[in-house]
């Protein structure tokens, strides 16, 4: 199981400048940052479209019972099979959720949201 997942609203040229920073840091032979899992949202607006109460349940729920069948997680929350299934689709898609030998896990023990309230 991984340990952590930072999530943070960043825009695409300010992860972009990230990223060059950490080549310049390497290159230069700074030893490179403990490595960090994150994922970026561009807005505030998309972090919480993606991250509903819902979806935070579903991974709660994963991660405490372990990988499941979509259909046993589906009864597990007490909610609609379609319904979950496109939830574990999305957080799939995003990094949130993994899939393997027909199961879907949340390999996170913690997500960590950053939010700046100012530039």
């Amino acid at each position: 199981m991984k340990k952590n997942i930072k999530i943070e609203v960043k825009g695409a040229e300010e992860s972009a400048m990230e990223a060059v920073s950490a080549w310049e840091r390497a290159e230069q032979g700074f030893a490179p940052e403990e490595p960090l899992d994150r994922l970026y949202f561009e807005s505030l607006e998309t972090l919480l479209d993606v991250l509903t109460t819902r979806r935070l349940d579903l991974l709660k729920t994963l991660h405490e019972s372990g990988p499941s069948s979509v259909r046993a997680l589906a009864r597990a929350l007490r909610r609609d099979y379609k319904n979950v299934h496109q939830d574990i689709a999305l957080l799939e898609k995003v990094g949130l959720i993994q899939r393997k030998d027909g199961k879907v896990s949340a390999p996170w023990k913690r997500i960590i949201a950053e939010i700046r309230l100012a530039a």
